[in-house]
């Protein structure tokens, strides 16, 4: 049953205090943990209605209804607000144009986790673009549109832009400048960490945290941990994330060939066990071709992991840009062999206690402003100002 769930939360004290009417299409993974994030250490007051992570496309075509006939029975009872905020799942457009005469002067702010014009397919020819045009009217409808990154928000810009010039006719000028100039760029919040334990001896800890899908390039990974066991390189390997029907081939080589190295395979059920991944690894690696945020990466940065990580999207300016000090130390070409040559050297530096040099909790550090304590704070400033708007 498509019942929307609704939840009320009124929250601390604080300047501009504001009701918002938040509408998730998507209530699962970094959409559900975000929001949730947000709320419990927010200012404001939240009208929450979600409807379960399950079949997207669907959600996408049919939530503006949903939450429409939602919406009405909330104003008929004398409910108000000051924000409307959704995900990208929503097309905004037609829930405006469904919703109650009352929401037509408030403002609205979109989220975009990701969208569907760079989102990535094995092939090309599988993408359909109706769901890009989604994003871009619900971005053309929206007072504000927020990405998770530069990095995206320049892709989506350039990859829509693309998109209406393909247009045989009435290309809408000057939609893309009007995106860009309600744009803006607000990571997502992390939950603080709990103090490291002191590391257990052995071998170098290196985890592998991302969806087991093409776009995560797992062939790169695990061809450098191949070179790093043929050169009697010893470490142990935990590889963590969600699965889905079609999972790479790679990963059942890999299974195999270092059984003897493995700690975890596989989604770790629950919080705790997820958390407890990221405790214990000395080493996070990412072989990302495509990569919106990267929150797995700024988690167990966060949890005290050093990073190895391809020097492209959104990676620098998550660790570059005069966040983190000698951040170049973090990145490697982005070719499966310099992926082995770093990690070798890398696993020397754990060997001998100097992985950190003087400093053990620069990443951890260098993360806090992540942390929801933080985050939630501009946040909430942000949408203050967007309900301002209008």
């Amino acid at each position: 049953v498509l019942a929307a769930k609704i939840a009320v939360q009124m929250v601390r004290n604080g300047n501009s205090k504001m009701k918002i009417l938040c509408l998730e299409p998507y209530y699962g993974g970094s959409h559900r943990a975000f929001v949730d994030g947000w709320i419990e250490n927010s200012r404001h007051a939240w009208t929450l209605l979600t409807l379960p992570a399950n079949k997207w496309k669907w959600r996408m075509r049919h939530a503006a209804i949903t939450f429409a006939d939602q919406v009405k029975k909330h104003t008929g009872e004398g409910q108000s607000w000051d924000v409307v905020f959704c995900s990208d799942m929503l097309n905004l457009a037609e829930f405006s144009g469904l919703a109650p005469r009352a929401l037509a002067q408030v403002a609205t702010v979109v989220y975009f986790h990701e969208n569907q014009l760079t989102y990535p397919v094995r092939f090309e020819s599988e993408r359909d673009y109706q769901f890009g045009v989604t994003n871009i009217t619900t971005a053309l409808a929206a007072t504000r549109a927020w990405f998770n990154s530069a990095f995206h928000r320049d892709e989506f810009l350039d990859a829509a832009a693309g998109l209406l010039k393909r247009m045989p006719d009435h290309q809408p000028a000057g939609a893309i400048d009007e995106i860009r100039a309600k744009s803006a760029v607000y990571p997502p919040g992390i939950k603080k960490p709990v103090d490291r334990k002191e590391r257990k001896k052995g071998p170098v800890r290196i985890l592998w945290a991302a969806r087991w899908e093409h776009d995560k390039n797992p062939e790169d990974f695990f061809e450098a941990l191949k070179q790093l066991k043929a050169e009697g390189i010893d470490f142990r390997l935990s590889v963590i994330g969600p699965q889905f029907r079609e999972v790479p081939d790679v990963f059942g080589w890999a299974k195999d060939f270092f059984r003897e190295h493995i700690d975890r395979w596989g989604y770790q059920p629950g919080r705790a066990r997820y958390e407890a991944a990221l405790g214990e690894a000395d080493v996070i690696v990412s072989t990302a071709k495509h990569e919106f945020f990267g929150i797995s990466v700024v988690e167990a940065i966060a949890a005290g992991a050093f990073a190895v990580l391809p020097k492209r999207l959104s990676y620098p300016e998550i660790l570059g840009s005069g966040q983190m000090q000698r951040a170049e130390k973090f990145f490697y070409d982005g070719s499966s062999g310099g992926l082995a040559r770093r990690l070798a050297e890398v696993t020397r530096l754990a060997e001998s206690g100097r992985l950190w040099a003087a400093d053990s909790d620069r990443g951890r550090c260098g993360m806090e402003r992540f942390w929801w304590a933080n985050a939630a704070p501009t946040l909430d400033d942000a949408l203050a100002e967007a309900g301002r708007v209008r």
